[in-house]
């Protein structure tokens, strides 16, 4: 699926991502880059189904990285699996900083926050209107998540 045309300029004019036809379904999408995510232990995932709100995506993915290096490589594994894949993004923002990264494929916006900057920003509230769409994470996901909390100390 193309990116949605948008009431804002910038959004209108942004550049179409590379999408194989494999990976064309949005949920289909956010999927591979979940996996691919929880590849490198991101978690604390959550994929918002957003088309009722916004006109430029179909889904939101927001993981959580326990550092700036770690939100990096999330988000690296993320552009590389599924370059592999035949895709590409339409765009990727916030490498230099890493507490934010926003990797763009039309259909699928991926938020990889580092955690006080997840906290900060609080995008889970702001989504909140939102469906929320089932993503389990594996069993590794949620023991590092439950590490990552102090859940285990």
């Amino acid at each position: 699926m193309d990116a949605k045309p948008s009431s804002f300029p910038a959004l209108r004019s942004r550049k179409a991502p590379t999408l194989p036809e494999s990976l064309g379904d949005p949920r289909t999408l956010a999927a591979a880059i979940a996996e691919a995510a929880w590849a490198k232990n991101g978690y604390h995932t959550r994929i918002y189904d957003v088309r009722k709100l916004v006109d430029y995506t179909d889904l939101f993915v927001v993981l959580t990285g326990r550092s700036d290096r770690h939100v990096s490589a999330i988000a690296e594994a993320i552009e590389t699996t599924l370059k592999a894949q035949g895709a590409l993004p339409a765009g990727i923002e916030g490498k230099k900083s890493s507490t934010w990264i926003l990797l763009d494929y039309g259909s699928v916006v991926v938020h990889v926050f580092e955690k006080t900057a997840r906290d900060h920003y609080d995008i889970d509230r702001l989504w909140a209107d939102a469906e929320v769409v089932e993503a389990i994470e594996p069993a590794w996901v949620q023991e590092f998540a439950r590490v990552e909390n102090g859940e285990d100390w």
